[in-house]
């Protein structure tokens, strides 16, 4: 299935919307005491975010480290987690083997793990970064000129915002971004793991 497309204005006036509602979702973080509400997990320092309403994240590309590209809206039907990493940060070197693991327990479920890394170095260091790592089975993709991600203070708009690294979001299965959470977690944990399967599994 071929991802809609959007024209270079459109595009910005969409990329440039959602950044800001994300924006906004930050100094406005849900509580958790609405019945149904997702299970509260957080990092060292943050705690799972909500963006109310959930954004719909755009039709955009992700240029593979190897294998074809991934068009986003084909992930709809699972949960997403995205995370954004870098290889010079060591709470991303930490949490990377973490998301692999992620991967092998969630196989069969509605649930996607991808990690994006927003290194410049280029594909052949990455590459050759996740071999030390031997990280095997987890889906990783490049981001290096920041077209799907950029720090607040940065220049331009792109869809998702990075208040820190590592940066993780959570898309429902209808293809909204539901919330992020910032910092190296262990998704893998109890807590972690309820917080993905409530995505998956509603």
């Amino acid at each position: 299935m071929q991802a809609p497309t959007l024209d270079a204005p459109s595009r910005r006036f969409v990329l440039a919307g959602i950044g800001a509602l994300i924006g906004a979702s930050r100094a406005h973080a849900a509580p958790f005491s609405v019945p149904d509400a997702p299970p509260p997990f957080q990092s060292a320092g943050e705690q799972f975010t909500l963006i109310e309403p959930a954004v719909a994240a755009p039709a955009i590309r992700l240029d593979a480290i190897k294998g074809a590209p991934l068009d986003l809206p084909m992930l709809r039907g699972k949960a997403v987690l995205i995370n954004f990493w870098a290889s010079w940060y060591p709470p991303c070197v930490r949490e990377l083997p973490l998301l692999e693991r992620l991967r092998g327990l969630t196989r069969s479920e509605p649930l996607e793990i991808i990690a994006i890394s927003i290194d410049a170095a280029g594909r052949e260091r990455v590459t050759a970064f996740l071999k030390r790592l031997a990280i095997e089975h987890l889906p990783v993709y490049l981001d290096p000129a920041g077209r799907l991600a950029r720090k607040i203070d940065g220049a331009g708009v792109s869809p998702f915002v990075l208040y820190g690294m590592p940066m993780s979001y959570v898309m429902d299965r209808a293809g909204r971004i539901a919330g992020y959470l910032t910092g190296q977690a262990d998704w893998t944990s109890a807590e972690g793991l309820r917080l993905l399967r409530y995505y998956a599994n509603t």
